[in-house]
């Protein structure tokens, strides 16, 4: 019997423990030994390695985070480290990896497979949905989920108070989180890395309209933007004219229940992933796009991804 191994690498997202649980039941439907590398490719560096079965992914589905943890491992840059990973994976005759992980992940991995053979299929996985050439990441749809419950939240005490809020998303320096968020939350105002902006353009606007009653504001804007969130804020305070408060949501976006879709594309991500390997595919990464789901190499997916223009132009 053939072995195989999956490992979370980088930033964990709601979703991953539904493509742990696929991959242990499809792994054994299709007569493969399933193993666990517990976080990421520091415990594959470390011999964190052990084989599961059914037992392992019980309940975990409705569970946010990996229950097999994962890291941003420094060592893995390494070439010594990366051999010591190798050796581990040969003791216990590992011959396919599946890596849930995002860029830096992507790039580790194919430097992996350059020196050492070992064959791989990578599921894009990270709430910042920054990976070029897949429309979709894991982790995205859960992570929009919780930022929406937290704006209509601050939304009921803006209006009452008659407050701003200028409320941060995360997403390194892409704006996908906060340019969806502002579009299905009827926010006043999104600021994102991909659109120069002028604060300038928006004073006699936001002005008018406390003149003509309006009685809070609502702003997103994404972490990688020029100014920081607190510069947002004394803006509408000195130049609008209302009391501001700022909102960053942080971390709590990467957790919580995965939501339906997220289950749904991890079943999906991971049974491609799997079929991929049987069918002797050595290095490639499922990508999500309109036509539906594709293979690419590594070289194909590692870079800077630009926003959807479709999505940018209702951005005014």
């Amino acid at each position: 019997m053939n072995n195989i191994a999956i490992v979370c690498s980088g930033g964990d997202v709601s979703g991953m423990n539904p493509a742990l649980k696929h991959f242990v039941e499809y792994a054994l439907d299709n007569g493969l030994n399933p193993y666990f590398i517990y976080d990421g490719y520091e415990g594959l560096i470390d011999a964190s390695i052990i084989k599961v079965d059914y037992s392992y992914v019980s309940g975990i589905i409705t569970r946010g985070g990996t229950i097999i943890g994962s890291s941003r491992s420094g060592r893995f840059m390494h070439k010594k480290y990366r051999k010591i990973a190798k050796n581990n994976l040969d003791l216990l005759n590992i011959t396919m990896l599946v890596v849930l992980g995002g860029d830096g992940s992507f790039r580790g991995l194919d430097v992996f497979y350059k020196e050492h053979g070992i064959k791989f299929c990578a599921i894009p996985s990270t709430i910042d949905n920054d990976i070029y050439a897949t429309d979709y990441c894991l982790g995205v749809d859960s992570a929009l989920n919780i930022i929406k419950t937290s704006i209509d939240a601050i939304r009921d005490t803006a209006s009452s108070f008659k407050h701003a809020f200028v409320i941060e998303t995360m997403g390194r320096d892409c704006g996908y989180l906060a340019l969806v968020s502002h579009l299905t939350s009827g926010s006043e105002l999104c600021l994102i890395p991909e659109r120069e902006y002028d604060l300038k353009d928006y004073e006699e606007k936001f002005k008018k309209q406390m003149l003509e009653g309006r009685r809070y504001f609502i702003a997103i804007v994404s972490e990688g933007i020029k100014q920081n969130t607190n510069e947002i804020a004394q803006w509408f305070e000195k130049k609008i004219g209302i009391q501001t408060r700022v909102s960053v949501l942080g971390h709590v976006q990467r957790g919580g229940n995965p939501s339906i879709y997220d289950r749904l594309m991890a079943y999906r991500f991971v049974t491609h992933a799997v079929d991929a390997l049987i069918q002797g595919k050595e290095e490639s990464v499922v990508c999500y796009v309109k036509s539906g789901f594709c293979l690419k190499s590594i070289e194909e997916v590692v870079g800077k991804k630009s926003l959807d223009e479709d999505l940018l132009r209702f951005l005014k």
